[in-house]
């Protein structure tokens, strides 16, 4: 069997996977929108508002390696959020919180000096002008559902915008939203090494 492995780069309102089983009658935009490569999954997920990198592949035992917590592989996202964070709450995140029925592992938290080069969210936050945002860059080691929005909501700034910008060493440079390519060589040997 010949193994796959992309990067994409996950728009907003985009589902991470292939088909959309909404009993709905409006389609929502899914993977299959994007690639045309059959029989590949995402190593883990992304929320349908949530932006940024997905690794896809059809290697089975990779994708557990990368996607079961005990691993712990570091998933790096920038954070638009309300209000600008103290460091009390960074160090909350630095310490790991709790949050409904857990305890989520030490983040590394920092505030960004400035907000990061990204292209335009459509349709974009909406921006209230009493309210000051901030954006943070925060690495975990776990992934539970909706975990960085959960983390940032109960140290009391919640998440505007989510965009995974790297998956340990692998990132988003050169992909522009819904833009995909294959893995480099070296990349794929640095993955299977860590």
């Amino acid at each position: 069997m010949s193994y796959r492995y992309l990067l994409f780069y996950k728009p907003y309102d985009v589902l991470c996977q292939f088909t959309d089983e909404s009993p709905s009658s409006s389609r929502r935009q899914t993977l299959k929108d994007y690639i045309p490569i059959p029989g590949i999954y995402p190593v883990g997920r992304l929320d349908q508002d949530s932006e940024g990198l997905l690794l896809l592949t059809n290697h089975g035992q990779l994708q557990h390696r990368l996607s079961d917590p005990k691993f712990q592989h570091p998933r790096t996202y920038w954070v638009q959020v309300e209000r600008i964070p103290d460091e009390g709450a960074l160090q909350q995140l630095r310490q790991g919180l709790k949050i409904q029925d857990y305890r989520t592992r030490p983040a590394i938290a920092t505030l960004l000096p400035e907000e990061p080069n990204l292209p335009p969210r459509d349709p974009p936050i909406r921006f209230r002008k009493s309210v000051p945002t901030a954006w943070l860059e925060l690495t975990l080691t776990e992934g539970r559902n909706r975990q960085v929005r959960r983390m940032t909501a109960a140290v009391g700034f919640p998440t505007l915008r989510l965009v995974r910008v790297k998956i340990a060493h692998l990132s988003l440079q050169g992909l522009q939203p819904g833009e995909w390519r294959e893995i480099s060589p070296e990349e794929l040997h640095q993955l299977r090494e860590n």
